[in-house]
């Protein structure tokens, strides 16, 4: 049976600024009224990073709303979350963000079975030439699927 993917959230802006080399899922570590928020799509993470601590990741930067039905219980919307990854991946990623210019962003958020779960991609940064590159090679593919729908 499929596993049933609910996408809350897609970082567009980190698709044009940098290009992709790895991608991974992992697990995000969330207090109750954080995951309320999630549900109800109240985050905002367009310049948040991860980074690598004594063998742990931690999500940085990522902004959860509170939750206004909790009063006294709420959660702090920039606090840091741990991120559920397995061990040999972990040093993968360490090794990769050492070398120069490599970056952990996070490209979407999305419940699978219930539980929220992060892509993260290792990226390097786009020059300006890549990004009009990337631009024009689009408006090429466009023309083109509209050529082709066209007879």
């Amino acid at each position: 049976m499929a596993d049933k993917v609910k996408i809350i959230a897609v970082n567009r802006k980190a698709l044009h600024d940098y290009t992709v080399d790895e991608r991974y899922e992992a697990g995000v570590e969330l207090l109750g009224t954080e995951v309320k928020s999630f549900r109800d799509g109240r985050i905002s993470f367009p310049d948040s990073w991860a980074e690598v601590v004594s063998r742990e990741v931690w999500l940085c930067s990522l902004i959860v709303a509170e939750n206004p039905f909790s009063s006294v219980f709420n959660h702090d919307p920039e606090r840091k979350k741990r991120l559920l990854l397995h061990s040999d991946e972990i040093k993968r990623i360490r090794r990769k963000v050492e070398e120069k210019g490599y970056t952990l962003i996070p490209l979407s958020f999305y419940f699978k079975k219930g539980r929220v779960k992060v892509e993260l991609g290792l990226c390097k940064g786009k020059k300006a030439f890549d990004k009009r590159a990337d631009i024009r090679r689009r408006d090429v593919n466009r023309e083109i699927e509209r050529e082709f729908r066209g007879k």
